[in-house]
């Protein structure tokens, strides 16, 4: 794919562009699907309001209906989402997910009496029910996880305004992801040959290991350029985003947005502490390894864009997708041939979306409905780093597809907890096996460095967004005010914390907080670096133990959310209730990190 001439999305060859027909294949039903959602909704409120658990067979039936409901809603959200993802500027998908967004409230709004009716009958008397009702049966975790959080139920009344309320305050998100992605230009540089490219989302990374440093500094003054210009917007949107996380905390009655965002899954707030605490115990590890870097790096002073670059050079290979996804298939064989011939039937069913075009969302996702395949969004750049993209991203769509075969649609989903372990298992996997069958010393150096730099920007970078998420959100609740001046000032302090003293302070860094979008999605990063752990502990047990660690890991994959993510990674052989995990993995940073400088 040729990255300085960005194509236009009809100018991208089909067969590399998924097969989201195979979810809807004719728009013209959406608006009237959705007219008939609302409408089933309204009619669902009257029929179960007041009478939802009069007795077991009304709410076995009540629970089949409102799955129904969501169910179909889910599919047409997802399809105008991802249609949406194709071109932001596409005006009809953008309508699309708005009205989407619109009926989801509405739909919320009607059913929100459903939950508070629920917890106003004994606890006692519903578990009855389950227990005379096989049909019910299935749905015992997921009652007995209601009444877990009945503290934070509000009332009928509260429970529909707040429904009413979401798409208001949902709009924070969607403002910075038109900004991000549709709305701002980023300048040209000159590239390695010469050559005038825009400067993009896509191929940034591919610009910040460039062994040209001109080029590094010209890509990152380009990227942070617009961010900076519109730094006092983005923190007014970042600052309301974080003020709706918080009100919306308290009014749950929750001790803290934090405590609210951990509730869902269940998770105590000793793991995220103790992921921060272990890593922070570890930052001198973290300023060895920049150290280094500036050692081979023969550099009197390093700043922040020298911290991407390969720090072995290897002539220029470019890594086609097929080759990429051969590599996959030979990386990911200790999973057995029943993961790669489910992995194979999805490729060729159209599960992947491969370039960058024009308007195209940034980034990389697995996304899909319950009833549709777990499709993959890629910006493909024919780098050895984009096949690790794609593995991490097929971990996400088969564990999908694991679970959507093995669960019903109510445990249909992942959490986050668990859905990162899935794409780094994966990506773990695919290390280990580049490294045991590389003979050459330099291509060896070169992957304990990509090795070492997973590490890097998934357990230390992750966690210091942590660290600033929770910064950010504990000043809002001490009744302070998010202003440009004050986040820059704490994220260059952070940075500085992590890196150490061998990188410059430099004008720039500060504004990063500006572009991660992930910020709109509270305390959600740190479980990149918790699944990096979890996923180091399995992927090693997989390797070390072979069949019994492989089955329990597909067993793993299997359960969706069928109870809490700290008692299914168990299942897997994870405890991350505990810091051993995170200690372990650091174990593991620190015995790459003795390997690459013996061998450097």
């Amino acid at each position: 794919m040729d990255s300085k001439n960005l194509k236009t999305r009809n100018q991208i060859d089909n067969k590399y562009k998924w097969n989201i027909e195979a979810m809807i294949s004719d728009e013209s039903i959406i608006d009237g699907a959705l007219e008939d959602i609302e409408k089933q909704a309204g009619e669902y409120a009257k029929a179960y309001g007041g009478r939802l658990t009069s007795d077991a067979a009304t709410l076995l039936s009540a629970f089949k209906e409102r799955d129904s409901i969501w169910r179909e809603l889910e599919k047409i959200y997802v399809y105008a989402r991802m249609r949406r993802d194709e071109d932001n500027s596409d005006s009809r998908y953008q309508a699309m997910s708005s009205k989407c967004n619109a009926v989801i409230a509405a739909v919320s709004a009607a059913l929100a009496f459903f939950t508070p009716e629920l917890l106003s009958a004994s606890e006692d008397d519903v578990m009855g029910f389950v227990d005379k009702e096989p049909g019910l049966e299935e749905y015992r975790f997921a009652i007995k996880d209601t009444f877990r959080q009945k503290a934070h139920i509000l009332s009928q009344p509260e429970e529909n305004i707040m429904a009413q309320m979401s798409e208001v305050t949902g709009a924070t998100n969607d403002i910075f992801t038109m900004l991000n992605n549709a709305d701002m230009k980023f300048p040209e540089i000159t590239d390695e040959d010469g050559d005038k490219v825009a400067v993009t989302h896509g191929n940034y990374i591919t610009f910040m290991e460039s062994h040209d440093r001109g080029v590094r500094k010209a890509a990152y003054e380009a990227m942070y350029d617009p961010y900076k210009s519109l730094i006092n917007t983005i923190a007014t949107c970042y600052n309301y985003n974080t003020k709706s996380d918080v009100i919306n905390a308290r009014i749950r009655k929750y001790e803290s947005a934090r405590a609210a965002a951990l509730s869902g899954d269940n998770i105590p707030g000793e793991v995220y502490d103790n992921l921060v605490n272990v890593v922070n115990k570890n930052l001198p590890t973290m300023h060895r390894y920049v150290e280094l870097r500036k050692e081979m790096l023969g550099l009197d002073k390093m700043y922040m864009y020298d911290m991407y670059v390969p720090l072995i050079q290897l002539p220029k290979k470019q890594v086609p997708y097929e080759e990429g996804l051969d590599i996959m298939r030979a990386g990911l064989s200790p999973l057995g041939q029943e993961y790669i011939d489910r992995m194979n039937e999805g490729i060729s069913q159209g599960w992947i979306d491969v370039y960058e075009n024009k308007g195209k969302t940034s980034g990389a996702y697995s996304f899909g409905s319950y009833d549709s395949y777990p499709y993959i969004l890629l910006n493909y750049t024919d780098t050895l780093k984009d096949v690790f993209t794609i593995v991490h991203e097929m971990g996400h769509s088969m564990h999908s597809s694991y679970t959507r075969q093995y669960q019903p649609y109510i445990y249909g989903s992942h959490s986050i907890f668990t859905a990162e372990v899935a794409s780094t298992v994966n990506e773990s996997l695919l290390m280990r096996y580049l490294l045991d069958k590389e003979t050459d010393l330099e291509m060896r150096r070169y992957l304990l460095n990509m090795h070492l730099e997973e590490f890097r920007t998934t357990l230390f970078r992750q966690t210091m967004f942590a660290e600033f998420e929770d910064m950010t959100h504990r000043a809002i609740e001490s009744g302070q005010v998010l202003t440009a001046d004050s986040m820059c000032q704490q994220y260059e302090e952070l940075n500085a914390k992590y890196y150490g003293t061998a990188v410059e302070k430099d004008d720039t860094i500060k504004y990063e907080w500006a572009r991660i979008p992930h910020f709109y999605n509270a305390f959600y990063v740190y479980k990149y670096a918790t699944g990096y752990s979890a996923a180091t502990a399995i992927s090693n047990k997989i390797l070390t133990d072979g069949e019994p660690a492989r089955k329990a890991y597909i067993e793993f994959l299997k359960t969706g959310e069928s109870d809490y993510p700290i008692q299914l990674l168990k299942i897997a052989g994870v405890d991350m209730s505990s810091p051993e995990p995170v200690e372990k993995a650091m174990e593991t940073f620190n015995s790459l990190l003795d390997e690459f400088e013996k061998l450097v």
